[in-house]
């Protein structure tokens, strides 16, 4: 357990340099706010009668928030936890497909639980938190409204509210009163992974939806619908300047000036409070060098004090853990700064005896811990969980017809509309006639997974399949729906390819799924390196096509190439279940008409350069391709003359050493996987096997810096050098023309293909057979092979995110050794396989 008298010298310290930063501030900068609830004697009494009778350890139990992964209803009961939730990456008994029932019978278990008076046992519900943050996004089935980036767009703050009713009950048929939504984060660098989590580069959307979206969830403060059966109690996220740190690094430090942050980061912030939210989430952010889960001023002197915030705040997953001197299960700093409860992952029960151990040492006062445990009282009761009983009981319990409800699914087809914005339609070719011949083609055309993006059933939405999304339809399903229907002719491939030239190619292409750091970008140019969608339009071009470009991504990037070769361009953000939306817009009604217009205008600022990495409306030199509030309709007659394609952000890093993947055990973060059909097994140990592919550690030069891979035939097996979490941009050494190289010594020669891969999120990409090569070489002696970067790149690697820089895969037998996998600079000319121009 973490040592007492460590942790006095650590939170003075911390003390000290609160106090610094204290000196610096200026409160009046902030707006002074009246509670918008009144303040209810009746319930502060009874927290006050339910306090009084509590110990210690319950007290700090309710203020722990512990992961799905690591704790069971027991837990809850002995340890009187205040709170579970759900990590994004996480499923109920770890099963992605559990059904509503079944989550049903497990929020019974959590709250009965809690309720259990044996044992000294208080009776206190716990409360279930989730990240519904565009539907109930974990559960398969549930209607996915457009990412924020997309709503932001449409700029209809009424349509927000009703989300955030029908969002609402597809939480609540599970049994789950808490969501930790809305993100109220303002993005000022679209480097930032997290940006399609932003409604606008302007503070003014996002404050005009925060009240909307509280509402739809919450319901009406002072009416009977607040917080009442039809009703959830909502999260605004994450106090405060996460969207604004130093280029754009998730959990980066915000370096703006208070007034900035006042004005800017905190804006959407004052109608939150004043709507009612019950809950605020710490961020994971510093501000000028303070993380904001140790800033009093922040926590307590502004948002509690000034602001009047009476719900409680929140942490964020284990960021207490980043507060100078504090570790995942012991954080005084925190608890002392103003945090009330803590998203303690797996170390909670460590975190709870350290804590209570301060408490006794004097470290944190037990005012502090009463009035974190107030807070969270208060929410519980005002949220009626001490009245409501059972979930199972509950009003929407079980009611899982409501999951992708028809009137739920037809708000978002409607959001789909209203997002889509026009930057182009050169000679009018927008909109198209319902009886054309049409070809469907890029890799997003009939992607869910790609149209949906991150936090959609697991935590980055990568590797999703259609069959995720019963009920909804891709980008391909909706125009194919319009154009079948009307007599037209329609083809769908993903690379452009046709059996009967079209009168019109519809390319959908866009960004990978992705969430927070794992998004974070060096460069706003889109394929900067490899070109592939844009050489896919201009293919189509070529052979005298026309072209609507429709591009799927979670922020403005600059893409001029892909924009000058195409005849119409929609930015489609991320639009989520509901693709037939898209359609809707495109194409005209069965009498030739308008079916709808385009509405959705910019709420961020699109790039005329690549280097223009932080543009917002109103900066000095303002000089945007397409400016805040830009769309067209079909009303305007726009002709986009031909944009400059020079790259004026092209970096250079050192790149002249090689990255090593791999010499005998992987290198960094990254970790062996062996793939069949049938599964996916990490190999954390020298050896490993799965059905029709083993793996012994062999030698080359010293021991164990090789690899002895055995296909035995029998089916297709996969060895990758992968990651579950981590990504890293690679895109340097495609730049500077690297190959993909390694060393390799034939036992048994390979009797069918040997393929190379790369990962694309939780995909395969590329698939160069070595067969040929390495079958010439002399048994048993090695020899290195070596593939061009730019192969990769043409298949849709997209190196800034790399997920699996090396995977081997066969169906055949064959035996062979691998050594020092790596990237080299400056050797593509010399590689055995080339791709390049």
């Amino acid at each position: 357990m973490k040592n007492i008298s460590s942790s006095i010298v650590l939170g003075s310290l911390l003390s000290i340099s609160s106090n610094i930063a204290l000196a610096q501030n200026d409160i009046t900068l902030w707006p002074k706010l009246a509670p918008t609830i009144a303040k209810d004697e009746a319930i502060e009494s009874k927290i006050t009668h339910i306090i009084n009778k509590m110990s210690l350890e319950q007290k700090v139990g309710q203020m722990v928030q512990a992961e799905i992964t690591w704790v069971t209803p027991a837990d809850v009961k002995k340890y009187h936890l205040g709170s579970v939730l759900n990590g994004g990456g996480t499923f109920l008994h770890n099963n992605r497909n559990a059904s509503v029932s079944d989550w049903v019978s497990f929020m019974d278990e959590l709250y009965l639980a809690s309720m259990d008076e044996s044992d000294g046992g208080l009776p206190i519900p716990v409360t279930y938190g989730i990240d519904a943050v565009h539907g109930n996004n974990k559960f398969i089935g549930a209607t996915l409204y457009p990412h924020n980036i997309g709503l932001g767009a449409a700029n209809n703050p009424d349509l927000i509210y009703k989300i955030g009713v029908a969002t609402a009950k597809e939480v609540l048929l599970a049994g789950i009163d808490w969501t930790f939504a809305p993100t109220l984060a303002v993005a000022r660098d679209d480097r930032w992974g997290r940006t399609y989590e932003s409604y606008s580069e302007d503070p003014s959307i996002v404050a005009s939806y925060a009240k909307q979206m509280i509402e739809g969830l919450q319901g009406k403060a002072n009416t009977d619908t607040f917080l009442n059966d039809d009703h959830i109690y909502s999260t605004a996220k994450h106090w405060v300047g996460d969207g604004g740190t130093h280029l754009g690094i998730d959990q980066g430090d915000n370096l703006d000036t208070e007034e900035n942050l006042v004005n800017n980061h905190a804006a959407a912030y004052f109608p939150a409070i004043q709507a009612g939210v019950q809950s605020i989430m710490a961020s994971h952010n510093m501000w000028n060098g303070l993380r904001l889960h140790g800033s009093k001023y922040l926590l307590t002197d502004v948002l509690k004090t000034r602001l009047g915030f009476d719900g409680f705040i929140v942490g964020d997953w284990n960021s207490h853990s980043k507060v100078k001197g504090c570790t995942n299960d012991s954080c005084p700093q925190a608890v002392n700064a103003g945090l009330d409860m803590f998203m303690v992952v797996e170390d909670w029960k460590a975190f709870i005896h350290n804590t209570v151990e301060q408490v006794r040492n004097d470290i944190i006062p037990m005012e502090r811990i009463d009035d974190a445990v107030r807070r969270i009282l208060r929410v519980k009761i005002r949220s009626g969980l001490f009245t409501k009983g059972l979930p199972s009981s509950r009003k929407y319990a079980n009611q899982s017809q409501l999951l992708g409800a028809p009137e739920h699914k037809a708000i978002a087809r409607q959001a789909v509309r209203e997002s889509l914005v026009l930057l182009k339609n050169n000679s009018n070719i927008l909109p198209l006639s319902r009886k054309a011949k049409v070809l469907v083609t890029g890799d997003g055309a009939d992607n869910m997974s790609k149209q949906t993006g991150g936090w959609t059933i697991n935590w980055t939405g990568e590797g999703n399949v259609k069959s995720d999304f019963p009920g909804g339809t891709s980008i391909y399903d909706g125009i194919e729906q319009v154009v079948s229907q009307a007599g037209g002719k329609i083809e769908l491939s993903s690379d452009g390819s046709f059996s009967e030239k079209p009168d019109v190619a519809v390319v959908v292409f866009g960004e990978n799924p992705y969430a927070e750091w794992i998004g974070d970008l060096k460069s706003i140019a889109y394929q900067a390196h490899s070109n592939r969608d844009a050489k896919l339009i201009e293919s189509l071009k070529a052979q005298g096509i026309k072209v609507v470009s429709v591009f799927l991504s979670g922020r403005p990037l600059w893409m001029n190439r892909a924009i000058n070769a195409s005849d119409a361009f929609v930015a489609a953000w991320l639009p989520g279940s509901e693709g037939v939306g898209v359609a809707d817009v495109l194409f005209k009604d069965a009498k030739g008409d308008v079916n709808y217009d385009f509405t959705g205008k910019l709420s961020f600022s699109w790039p005329k350069r690549a280097s223009q990495v932080v543009l917002n409306r109103f900066d000095e030199n303002y000089d945007p391709l397409f400016p805040y509030g830009y769309g067209l309709s079909y009303n305007d007659s726009s002709s986009l003359p031909t944009l400059d394609i020079t790259n004026d952000f092209v970096f250079e890093k050192q790149t002249n050493t090689p990255y090593v993947i791999m010499q005998g055990r992987p290198n960094g973060d990254w970790n062996y996987q062996l793939q069949n059909a049938q599964q996916t097994k990490d190999i954390l140990t020298p050896v490993g096997d799965i059905k029709g592919l083993s793996m012994i550690e062999a030698d080359k030069n010293i021991q164990g810096d090789a690899k002895e891979l055995t296909w035995s035939g029998s089916n297709l097996a996969s060895v990758l050098i992968s990651s579950n979490w981590f990504r890293e941009d690679l895109s340097q050494y495609l730049l500077n023309k690297g190959a993909l190289s390694f060393d390799v010594r034939v036992e048994k020669p390979a009797k069918s293909a040997l393929k190379v891969q790369m990962g694309c999120a939780k995909n395969k990409c590329g698939a160069f057979n070595i067969a040929p090569i390495i079958n010439k070489f002399p048994l048993n002696t090695w020899h290195k092979v070596s593939i061009d970067l730019l192969c990769f790149a043409n298949k849709g690697v997209e190196f800034e995110r790399s997920s699996a820089p090396f995977i081997l895969s066969s169906e055949g037998p064959a035996k062979i050794r691998i050594a020092n996998v790596q990237f080299e600079p400056n050797t593509q000319a010399t590689a055995n396989i080339k791709c390049a121009d």
